[in-house]
């Protein structure tokens, strides 16, 4: 096993420019038992933690009351499914559960209910899932909106198995009061014929199997709530409409909530327009969301757009069965008007470029990943594959870092998604002290005990 040596914890803090507040996150994802969900104050202090909470994602209320998952379904039968979505308050007993999704037999397991819930969720009262001034998520009542897993055949995609998305929500006593079934919206999307040949052949990044053809891998989904856009007439923006992105498409796309139908999209292709091409292609993205009124930005589309590959095509050297067509390895946040597409703002003043950007914040995680606007105008990224947290202004500097201490049995420290909440949803706690956290100066940081780094001679070659 190879160990690398590296802070972790809080290690840039300058309080007077952030949006102070705790910070909720999954650790060890996927580990059943010993998955544990954390809550952190801004010097990294744990301030509570839920042990068995999985967290795709975590997400806190109002009262201390913490959203996740007990329980992932055996991945043999089905790829990040889990049993049960959850409420719990601060001691962690359980206060409210869905399950009845699909009753599920695995192999010789007796058959269970299962919520075969993934990625993302969204409790009514709040559109986005984390702080929005005067949204708050409802805590004893209210709807629940959930993505979800459907195994089904559809042949004008392919003829195999599909590991399909679909959305649902659910009342308090967990009765489906509305479902989107993903791929009954096959031929609105706009695939090229030679993405639609290798969706036939090969649906998804993985051979089919019994758990099917994960072949959107939808990762986010949200209600776009009171919009600027609306009040102006647009009613594509309908505040219950619902906004998703699907990794392996490159799509992100809006679906009218009275009809089913998509009445915004961009992707799967990113040259199909001068518009587009200027945004440059968005790759296996997520986390995109509408920025709720009432923050900085408000009416704009949030993306972590985390690059990797992604995307079905026709075959090339790169991507020989023709999935993952689109490649780049660089990450980039990304704020658009959904109107015009023009970039707002991003993590580096390059993030258009085809290389890596040469100015601003460098980030790089092909999988996982979010964006929060905090309601200062600062923006909270999660880079998740390192486990990074970054808290960054609308200028681009970083003024809080935090590397994720916890690590799997693999010795990676993955964060899915965190959030910024403030300090009154936590009332069973004082405010805790704010200590400020200088950058370190890395070229003078050393080891105590490692060699000097004192140059005694220096000589030019001739």
């Amino acid at each position: 096993m190879t160990y690398n040596v590296f802070p972790t914890g809080t290690t840039i803090y300058y309080p007077q420019e952030c949006w102070n507040g705790y910070t909720i996150f999954q650790a060890r994802m996927f580990e059943n038992k010993s998955s544990v969900a954390v809550l952190i104050d801004m010097n990294g202090n744990v301030v509570n933690q839920w042990k068995g909470l999985d967290g795709i994602p975590n997400k806190m209320l109002p009262g201390g009351y913490v959203m996740g998952n007990t329980g992932s379904r055996n991945q043999k039968y089905g790829f990040q499914d889990q049993l049960d979505l959850v409420q719990v308050d601060w001691e962690g007993n359980i206060i409210w559960k869905f399950n009845r999704y699909e009753r599920v037999k695995d192999g010789r397991s007796k058959p269970v209910w299962m919520a075969r819930q993934h990625h993302d969720y969204q409790r009514e009262g709040n559109p986005v899932g984390y702080y929005v001034p005067g949204m708050d998520p409802k805590v004893e009542n209210g709807n629940t909106l959930l993505l979800c897993h459907k195994n089904l055949y559809n042949k004008k995609i392919t003829e195999k198995l599909l590991l399909d998305d679909s959305i649902i929500e659910v009342d308090w006593n967990g009765n489906v009061i509305w479902e989107w079934i993903c791929s009954d919206h096959f031929e609105e999307m706009g695939f090229t014929e030679d993405a639609k040949n290798t969706l036939a052949r090969t649906p998804g990044m993985f051979d089919a199997g019994k758990r099917g053809g994960d072949w959107t891998h939808i990762n986010s989904v949200s209600m776009l709530g009171p919009n600027k856009w609306y009040d102006a007439g647009d009613e594509r923006f309908h505040p219950d409409n619902i906004i998703w992105d699907g990794r392996q498409t490159n799509i992100i796309a809006i679906i009218e909530k009275k009809t089913g139908k998509l009445v915004w999209q961009i992707g799967p292709e990113y040259n199909t327009s001068p518009e587009l091409r200027k945004l440059g292609w968005i790759i296996g993205q997520h986390h995109a969301h509408m920025i709720p009124k009432g923050l900085p930005g408000e009416g704009n589309i949030l993306i972590f757009d985390n690059g990797g590959s992604a995307g079905y095509g026709a075959t090339n050297p790169g991507a020989p069965t023709g999935v993952g067509v689109a490649r780049r390895d660089h990450s980039r946040i990304l704020e658009i008007d959904p109107i015009t597409l023009e970039l707002i703002w991003s993590n580096a003043s390059a993030a258009m470029g085809p290389g890596l950007p040469n100015q601003g914040i460098r980030i790089y995680s092909g999988h996982i990943s979010s964006a929060q606007r905090l309601p200062n105008g600062n923006t909270l990224i999660t880079e998740g594959a390192s486990g990074h947290l970054l808290e960054v202004t609308k200028n681009r500097e970083i003024v809080w870092e935090y590397v994720s201490p916890y690590f799997n049995k693999r010795n990676v420290n993955h964060v899915y998604r965190a959030y910024r909440l403030p300090y009154e949803w936590i009332p069973q706690i004082e405010k805790p002290e704010e200590l400020p956290i200088a950058r370190i100066d890395n070229s003078k940081f050393k080891v105590p005990g490692s060699p000097s780094t004192r140059v005694r001679k220096t000589t030019r070659i001739k």
